[in-house]
């Protein structure tokens, strides 16, 4: 594993990546290279930008499984790209969206926010259950119009399958939306096996990029059912004829980029999955795999600790815990205190380790959490 790319400070325990990633130092220089040209030369080299552009738009591609870089789209964040759907859809009154009760803001409130256009969110309770995935499926009825679901929950850690919620939209005509924001980069994703409408996912949590950049891929057969809810000169198809007052929307994905694409952002974000792509999905998965299981060993072993995370067959990501005796949030401002990088969510403590994470840097966490009991 390619642990020389991250460059960490040694009283640093980094276990966050389901909030914000460190860059890999190949982004840094990529960035500083950048900077530099802009500081040198300005854009004189512009054409190579957009290059890198499409480069990173085939990169995106590969890492999800895309038919075709027309299929993707830059964006802001993940919010933005909700919105694009949530306000570029056809609504009727009547009309229902079902996805759970465990969602990031993200992906409920561009949806609450239909109810005046007479659109209800059925919000399932995916716990208690040996069956999320057929929970939500069974939510489905005839005024259903689309199914939105996080791939990975971002509080809990818990994961549906995927491929089958696409199986069953498909058979009973229902849209799939999936904010895969704790998932791409963190494990092989692939948006044709899941037959998914819309995908999005931010860049700066396990594609270990910057923030301010995110990925949209809407199905190409989909797309024209999104009305557009932004333009601007860089959506149209033909682009950079500034001369010409006739214009018709661009085919592809890029008819969501409304203006001026965040270069400094494209330059890290590709060279981020390039470590990514580099490495292979299956081994950063693999790597992702052992390492939660480890806190999961580690946490099972504490019995001053609870486990909150249903552990996954399939590997887990993000491991979530809480202590038996109710001082969780004392606990959690020790560890920070202590320079553990990790995050409260879903009335426990978050660690979500990533591939390069190495098990001594776990060990830590683990000696300041035994610390913590031996001396409060």
């Amino acid at each position: 594993m390619s642990h020389s790319e991250f460059n960490l400070d040694d009283n640093i325990v980094y276990l966050n990546h389901a909030a914000v990633a460190p860059w890999p130092q190949r982004t840094e220089k990529a960035v500083n290279a950048f900077c530099r040209e802009n500081v040198t030369i300005g854009s004189k080299k512009y054409a190579n930008w957009l290059k890198v552009e499409s480069h990173l738009k085939q990169q995106l591609t590969e890492l999800i499984n895309a038919k075709s870089s027309d299929e993707i789209a830059l964006v802001k964040n993940t919010s933005e790209a909700l919105s694009f759907i949530a306000y570029g859809l056809s609504w009727h009154a009547g009309d229902n969206i079902v996805t759970s009760d465990e969602e990031f803001p993200s992906n409920m409130i561009p949806w609450e926010s239909l109810a005046n256009k007479g659109v209800t969110v059925k919000k399932t309770s995916l716990k208690n259950t040996e069956d999320p995935t057929d929970r939500l499926i069974q939510q489905i009825d005839n005024q259903t119009r689309l199914l939105t679901i996080s791939s990975v929950q971002y509080a809990s850690g818990l994961q549906v399958d995927l491929k089958r919620l696409g199986e069953a939209c498909q058979q009973k005509g229902v849209l799939f939306c999936i904010d895969a924001i704790q998932s791409i980069g963190a494990f092989p994703f692939d948006v044709q096996a899941y037959q998914a409408d819309f995908v999005m996912a931010d860049g700066h949590k396990w594609m270990l990029g910057p923030e301010g950049l995110g990925v949209f891929y809407c199905r190409q057969q989909t797309m024209k059912q999104l009305e557009l809810t932004q333009f601007g000169w860089h959506m149209v198809e033909d682009m950079g004829n500034y001369d010409n007052p006739i214009w018709t929307t661009a085919l592809s994905a890029r008819r969501f980029e409304c203006g001026s694409p965040n270069m400094l952002s494209i330059h890290a974000l590709s060279a981020s999955i390039s470590l990514l792509l580099e490495t292979g999905m299956h081994s950063i998965s693999t790597a992702i795999m052992s390492r939660g299981q480890y806190v999961i060993e580690k946490i099972l072993n504490e019995n001053a600790l609870i486990l909150l995370t249903q552990p996954n067959p399939n590997g887990n990501n993000i491991i979530v815990f809480k202590s038996a005796d109710g001082r969780t949030k004392e606990l959690f401002s020790y560890l920070t205190e202590n320079n553990v990088i990790c995050a409260m969510r879903g009335g426990g403590i978050r660690f979500s380790p990533h591939f390069y994470t190495p098990n001594l840097a776990i060990d830590r966490a683990f000696e300041f959490i035994k610390q913590f009991i031996a001396t409060h």
